[in-house]
């Protein structure tokens, strides 16, 4: 089995999963994806498929915590010790938290090596502080255990990690996108983590047989000969490359009108999204995309196709309407946007 990463841009459909991971690589406060489907359709190819197409970052040499070399956070347990001198550079973290992981795996405990040989009260980093500067991958989300994801609850809104035990205190900083990924048949992801997700995609098997066909062909090439199937797609992962990064040099220029606020407004009023924090997802995901289009303001047309991802898994509940959640924001999408 290979491991380079499947090309991002190989990937047969799934459009809009495509689009939800390519929005948060540009602008990380989105706030991260959930991808809710069937098994075997990619949920984990793309997002490692991704994180193999985007830029490698540059850090202190040695840093655990992936510290920029130029910017080196002052929270930073190692760069404290250790003030940077090099840089190098790293392929964009992509991190698995496996649903069995104990809390000290995931955050971070003493370094139990280091304190019974050498008597030396060390802190050893957890999957928090490898997962900084990239993502963090979930598969299952929703059969997480609660305290795992109080914690993320935590860090994800404070974007550093606090670890006080045994004689510990040590704080780091850990920004990342949380990708989670699961089947809704096998159990409801909590409201509060739920809330916490930027976009939310819906993925199915394709019912397409020439899709599929495609998909089997594709997956074929890349297992039998990786190094020329990766030659084919190399200029089309380049050319997204490019569009990523001048979306991230652009989007800090890009306007929101007023007009498209108030339509942004109008749209969670109409849905029912508690909160605001629809609102800012919404109008941040609008920005990206015309960001990634290389345009200088957002319209209503960014904001008519990214409504779906920002807003159907912030619905409430009606008991007296059936249609799923993608249906009634297409609804809605259509009163308050009409083409």
């Amino acid at each position: 089995m290979t491991s380079q990463a499947f090309p991002f841009s190989a990937i047969v459909g799934q459009e809009e999963m495509k689009q939800a991971l390519t929005l948060t690589a540009i602008d990380p406060t989105i706030g991260g994806v959930l991808v809710f489907g069937d098994r075997g359709t990619g949920k984990s190819t793309a997002v490692r498929s991704l994180a193999a197409l985007l830029p490698q970052i540059a850090a202190v040499r040695g840093c655990p915590y992936n510290c920029r070399f130029d910017a080196p956070n002052p929270a930073c347990p190692h760069c404290q010790q250790h003030p940077p001198e090099r840089e190098e550079t790293r392929a964009t973290p992509v991190i698995d938290l496996p649903l069995g992981a104990t809390e000290d795996r995931v955050v971070g405990a003493l370094d139990l090596e280091r304190a019974l040989t050498r008597g030396e009260k060390a802190f050893e980093p957890g999957l928090l502080a490898r997962a900084h500067r990239g993502f963090l991958y979930i598969d299952e989300v929703n059969l997480l255990e609660d305290h795992l994801v109080d914690l993320l609850l935590d860090v994800a809104a404070s974007g550093e990690n606090v670890v006080e035990r045994e004689g510990l205190s040590v704080r780091h900083p850990a920004k990342f996108v949380i990708v989670g990924s699961g089947n809704p048949e096998e159990g409801e992801l909590r409201p509060q983590l739920l809330d916490r997700f930027g976009l939310s995609v819906e993925v199915a098997s394709p019912d397409n047989i020439k899709e599929r066909i495609e998909v089997i062909r594709r997956r074929d090439a890349y297992e039998r000969d990786t190094a020329a199937f990766m030659k084919k797609w190399r200029a089309a992962d380049t050319r997204h490359r490019k569009k990523i990064i001048a979306a991230r040099a652009l989007i800090d220029t890009v306007e929101t009108p007023d007009a498209v606020l108030e339509k942004t407004a109008e749209l969670c009023i109409a849905l029912g999204a508690d909160g605001l924090r629809g609102e800012l997802t919404l109008m941040r995901a609008a920005r990206a995309r015309a960001a990634f289009a290389g345009h200088g303001e957002v319209t209503l047309e960014d904001l008519r196709a990214v409504a779906a991802l920002a807003l159907r898994h912030r619905l409430r509940r009606d008991p007296l309407d059936e249609a799923g959640s993608t249906t009634r924001v297409a609804r809605v999408v259509e009163q308050v946007l009409p083409e």
